[in-house]
């Protein structure tokens, strides 16, 4: 609990990205923020050929307002958990919106928007935006100007709410002179919200932790909040507009079984909306922490630094999930790559896959470990929709295909009223199955294509051959040497192995010999070993020269891989001077 504890001291100090404002306990009784978890219903409705329409936002909301059985609501029947939806940016509504105040928006894909969560008290809320404006400056970005984001303030709402409410404003971010292409665009957008949320942090404003974005995209925006699955619509006046169009929605109603109620923690998130929790989320983060010294992105290039940390601690499992996968995504990673890196099957005892889907987890095992859940997360770009499931399995997601090209994915069956007639096809994901509906190439493509097209891209088996050692090779490289002059005592010594009474070679209790250490030592100079007897300077030598080499193999992804996907040849210098490499298994 003492690591914990830290965690969430160290969130009520930090003014977080995401997180919950300041009205939310921190470790009060058998409270901890860092159990937060939620169990929700999910759903999109999206257009397979990308048309847009208004349409698409209604049958959103209606999918949101039928789920409402699976959002909580507490004794004061207008406060619930949050509710929000994400759909693509409207780009005639913003331009004539924005044409009112005189701005003149470049065209689409070439300016991003965010909503931004701003503080109600009158200083911190200048600081704020004043930090962001520097932040867009600082980038060499263009700052087109702010809008009021409209909202029905007759609307019954929940007086603790009302409290927590905050403002809402969207910024207009033109591209600079240097970017020439929306991806590049998303990833500014991207660096531009990091270091001014870092910034903010740093100002140690009281009102600072009612800073929030919930998205800064050119091609996506989210409506959430504290509201009811059937305030979203009410209380966000743009989403009444027909000028609103979209040619996908995903939507979210938010039953938390942890945690409690705040603004930012509404779904969606940038990328995803989950139901379900994370619950490997603790070791996740700190891999993800650990990794921060040694990870390296050509398209990010120096940028990667002013992004750490990429995660707070005590962020939601779905935050930190997001905030791991956009991080993936942002550094070259097509989406899909993304997910089933954090999301794989299970691969590792699964004799009937195809080698080479195998060989690409396996590969990808070494830098990433699985976020498993129970989890069914919804996920999107704005280009790409689509769902999977972890490989546990324990949450239900179940689409149809009707014959006008529409596709509705929620929690459960029957959340739009469509004719049996009008459906094509239906069927539920299955145990780390995944389906995405492409916009831009207008088509469902199903589990068994994209997970083909990811492992056939790359040779993701040699270069597995080409990194690892199999244990059995470690253990012959140390018996050689033994057989060159050493003792098979001073053999098993630098294999980590010590000898039992009856000369049995073991490892001493609780040793792995992977990730590879020498025995814990009896005493403050580490040369007493149990079993061992007194090991001479020689002999510790060579015990040490093995946790190096093994401990070297733990950063071996990050020196291999000189940018977000390696060349075709993988740099194996590093694996040439890391003489007893061992393969890391997936967890």
């Amino acid at each position: 609990m003492a690591v914990e504890d830290q965690e969430s001291q160290d969130r009520e100090s930090e003014d977080r990205e995401t997180g919950a404002f300041s009205q939310s306990p921190y470790n009060e009784g058998l409270y901890s923020p860092a159990h937060e978890h939620d169990s929700c219903g999910v759903g999109f409705v999206a257009h397979i050929k990308g048309n847009k329409s208004h349409h698409i936002i209604e049958q959103g909301l209606q999918v949101l307002l039928n789920l409402n059985h699976r959002g909580a609501v507490g004794a004061d029947r207008l406060m619930g958990d949050g509710a929000g939806i994400l759909i693509q940016v409207p780009d005639r509504f913003f331009r004539e919106e924005m044409g009112r105040q005189g701005v003149s928006l470049p065209p689409a894909g070439e300016y991003g928007v965010g909503m931004i969560f701003l503080p109600k008290e009158h200083a911190s809320r200048l600081a704020c935006e004043q930090e962001l404006e520097r932040a867009v400056r600082a980038e060499n970005q263009v700052l087109l100007g702010w809008r009021d984001v409209p909202i029905d303030r007759e609307m019954p709402m929940s007086p603790a709410v009302r409290a927590r409410e905050p403002v809402i404003r969207q910024i207009f971010v033109g591209r600079g002179p240097d970017v020439m292409v929306t991806d590049a665009l998303e990833r500014k957008l991207y660096v531009i919200r990091k270091t001014a949320s870092h910034a903010i942090q740093q100002l140690g404003l009281k009102h600072g932790k009612e800073y929030f974005v919930p998205s800064m995209s050119a091609r996506t925006i989210v409506y959430k909040g504290l509201l009811l699955c059937k305030q979203v619509g009410r209380y966000y006046l743009d989403l009444l507009d027909p000028r609103v169009v979209s040619a996908l929605a995903l939507v979210h109603q938010r039953f938390s079984t942890n945690t409690f109620p705040e603004w930012p923690l509404a779904h969606p998130y940038r990328l995803v909306a989950h139901n379900g929790e994370i619950n490997t989320v603790k070791g996740n983060y700190n891999w993800l922490r650990a990794r921060e010294g040694v990870m390296k992105s050509v398209v990010l290039g120096e940028d990667l630094k002013k992004l750490y940390p990429i995660v707070y601690a005590g962020q939601s499992d779905t935050a930190t999930f997001d905030n791991c996968l956009e991080l993936l995504v942002m550094a070259g990673y097509p989406l899909v790559h993304a997910m089933m890196m954090m999301i794989p099957e299970a691969w590792e005892q699964h004799e009937q896959m195809d080698a080479k889907r195998r060989a690409f987890y396996e590969y990808h095992a070494a830098m990433m470990e699985p976020w498993d859940g129970p989890a069914a997360i919804a996920f999107t770009d704005g280009r790409q929709i689509g769902a999977t499931l972890d490989r546990n399995g324990l949450r239900p997601a179940r689409y149809c295909v009707t014959d006008d090209d529409l596709v509705i994915m929620a929690s459960e069956a029957g959340v739009l009223p469509i004719p049996n007639g009008r459906i094509v096809r239906k069927w539920r994901l299955q145990p780390g199955k995944m389906f995405l509906i492409d916009l831009d190439q207008g088509r469902i493509i199903d589990d068994a294509e994209l997970k083909s097209q990811l492992a056939n891209s790359k040779p993701y088996r040699e270069w597995v051959e080409a990194i690892r050692l199999e244990l059995p090779e470690v253990t012959a490289r140390a018996a050689g040497a033994a057989s060159a002059g050493e003792s098979s005592s001073h053999g098993q010594a630098a294999d980590g192995r010590f000898a039992e009474p009856g000369g049995a070679a073991r490892p001493p209790a609780g040793v792995r010999l992977y990730p590879g250490r020498c025995p814990d030592a009896d005493g403050a100079d580490g040369h007493q070993r149990r079993g061992s007897g007194r090991l001479d300077g020689q002999r510790f030598a060579a015990c040490r020269a093995l946790e190096r080499q093994q401990a070297a193999l733990q950063l071996l992804p990050a020196v291999v891989r000189a940018s977000h996907e390696p060349s075709d040849r993988p740099d194996t210098r590093a694996a040439r001077d890391v003489a007893g490499l061992v393969h890391r298994p997936a967890p």
